[in-house]
Formats: C-alpha cells, structure tokens, sequence
C-alpha cells in the first residue's frame, strides 16, 4: 500500500510540477504587444509540433506499432473535434464573454489534449516502479521535463485571451493532475499492454496536433502578419528537437 501511493504521489507530482513550471511564464505576460503575443504563440506552437512529431509519436509507434499509432491519432483528432463542437454549442447558447473567446477555447482545447497526454505518461511511470525504483524515477524526471514546454503552450492562448494569469496557472496544474492517476493505474497494471499505451500516446498527439495546426498556428499568424510569427514557429521546432536531443 505504501509502494502504491508513493508511486501515484510521484507521478502527480511530475506532471504538476512540469505543466506547473511551463505554466508559471503566465506571470510574466504582463500586457504584451500583439508582436510579441504572436512570436510566443507561434514559438509554443513550434514546442508543441517538435515534442508531439520528435517524441510523442515516435515513442507511440516503438512502444506498439505503426498502425496502432496512427490508429490513436485519428481517435485524437476525432475526439477533440467532438470537444471543439460541444463548447462552440456552449457558446453561442451562453453567449458570455468568457465562453465565446477564441483564444481561452483554444486554452481549453490544448488543456483537454494535454491532459489526454498526461495519462498515458503516468501509466509509463507506474509501470516503470513496478519494474525498478530507479526506472520509475528517471521516467518521472524525464516526464516532468517534457511537460514543461507544453504548459507554455497551453497558457499562452489563456493569457491573450484574457484569462489572467493564476487561473490560466491553476489550469496548467490542474492539467498535469492525470500523470498521477496513469501512475496509480500503471502500478496496479503493472504489466499493461503496450498497444494500448500505443493508442493512448497516439490518442494524444492526434489531439494535440489537430489544436496546434487549427488553433495555435492561424492566430498567432492573426495577432501579427509578419514574418516573426514564422521566424517564432521555426524557433519553437528547432528548441523543441534540442530539448528532446539532451533529454
């Protein structure tokens, strides 16, 4: 019992201290220009392709297989289609300011897909405390890495539209909360399926791929037409592969 909690505490505890700390550069976008807004959309939305492109969806396709893989992508988009459509219907019935900002929608959206990601980290990392302690620990620190940049991406879209910056925080954390909950289900597995965890890392890079191509990109490129935004979004992938290479 012990062994258990131990893991789901240090599971929690590596996805909220990695979208956390990604979500934290909230306090610091203290009314920027729109330039500037756009360079560091852009910038998260480069993050987020290298991560899900260069490791989510390599790692979906070694642990299960190619076919599985994709198969998790197509759901991940679907799903977050499904989303997407429900809270536009919120929207326009509601009609409240809160709700009808593009811009906190897609904060939502890249919430819901991070935290999609989220869960099937934690199932990596009770898995691996099942095999060695040691294990365990590495994949908690890797993880709790990795989520950084993906809590930059998520509370960017927050901050612009207006979210303010500790709730858009609060979201950032909140969405690190499901690492926890993989890593309960991951020691209790102990041996899972690697096709399923291949679907669920397919899962969600399918759906984090769909709101950064949809989302992310077209409104940086609205705040500002300029070529920073461009230059911003190639400075994102370029840092994305160099932290995953070190990684």
């Amino acid at each position: 019992m012990q062994d258990f909690l131990y893991t789901t505490l240090i599971g929690a505890s590596a996805g909220i201290i990695g979208t956390g700390v990604g979500g934290a550069t909230a306090f610091i976008l203290d009314k920027p220009g729109k330039r500037f807004l756009s360079i560091l959309l852009s910038f998260s939305s480069g993050l987020m392709l290298a991560v899900v492109c260069f490791d989510l969806l390599p790692e979906a396709f070694e642990i299960g297989s190619l076919f599985y893989g994709i198969f998790g992508v197509a759901l991940g988009i679907a799903a977050i289609m499904v989303c997407e459509g429900l809270i536009i219907r919120y929207r326009r019935k509601t009609g409240t300011r809160f709700s009808s900002n593009r811009f906190i929608q897609t904060g939502i959206l890249m919430a819901i897909g991070i935290a999609l990601h989220n869960f099937p980290e934690g199932l990596a990392i009770g898995s691996g405390f099942t095999a060695r302690i040691s294990y365990g620990w590495e994949l908690a620190i890797i993880i709790a890495l990795h989520d950084i940049p993906e809590g930059v991406a998520m509370v960017t879209p927050m901050v612009i539209g207006g979210a303010g910056p500790f709730k858009a925080f609060m979201a950032a954390v909140i969405a690190g909360i499901p690492t926890g909950l993989g890593a309960m289900a991951g020691y209790l597995l102990g041996g899972i399926s690697p096709l399923i965890i291949s679907v669920c890392l397919g899962f969600a890079g399918g759906a984090m791929l769909y709101i950064t191509v949809n989302d992310l990109i077209p409104e940086s490129r609205e705040l500002y037409k300029g070529r920073m935004s461009t230059l911003g979004l190639i400075g994102g992938v370029i840092a994305g592969i160099i932290i995953i290479s070190v990684l």
